[in-house]
């Protein structure tokens, strides 16, 4: 009699195996919904739109060239000259784009100098040096506006040498936003 109430059991969870797989997978009704409920779109049919620009600052607020890199922001300049490299100037030409898009963003420019010179003709050699960077963004379509200047002239060395290495790193003019 056990033998017979075990096949029966097994018997019955086949069946119940049979039964589970054949049932067809109908959708269940829509619930009516009441007047005061608001429909919502399901996600998946709402497009996702990446951003079309570029992060243009880390989150230390520096700015970012369009592969993600930290852009300098330092433009050296050769004895008594206020004149931009070619490479300052491609990356002068990064600052605009990224000023151009961020019209709320301002900046410094610091102009310094080395220590050889008097302190009235370094100050204005800080000042040409500058104005070279404010006038290479302002022609690139940077708001005027968005811009101060400063001469530290020889007061702000970045390295308080008295040799060729040191003057050289003095010889400079930074960009600082805001």
């Amino acid at each position: 009699m056990t033998q017979f109430r075990t096949h029966n059991r097994a018997l019955l969870v086949a069946g119940a195996l049979v039964l589970a797989g054949c049932a067809s997978q109908q959708e269940p009704e829509p619930v009516a919904q009441d007047e005061s409920s608001v429909d919502v779109a399901p996600a998946a049919a709402q497009p996702v739109q990446a951003d079309p620009t570029p992060t243009d600052f880390d989150n230390r607020s520096r700015p970012l060239t369009p592969s993600g890199r930290i852009l300098a922001t330092k433009f050296y300049f050769e004895l008594d000259q206020a004149r931009l490299s070619a490479r300052d100037l491609r990356l002068l030409e990064m600052h605009a784009n990224i000023l151009t898009r961020n019209r709320d963003r301002r900046l410094v420019i610091e102009g310094h100098c080395d220590e050889r010179g008097t302190r009235e003709y370094n100050l204005a050699l800080g000042e040409r040096r500058a104005n070279a960077v404010t006038s290479f963004l302002t022609s690139s379509g940077v708001r005027r506006s968005q811009i101060e200047t400063v001469s530290y002239g020889e007061e702000r060395p970045d390295d308080p040498g008295h040799d060729e290495a040191a003057w050289g790193k003095n010889r400079r003019a930074v960009v600082i936003y805001r």
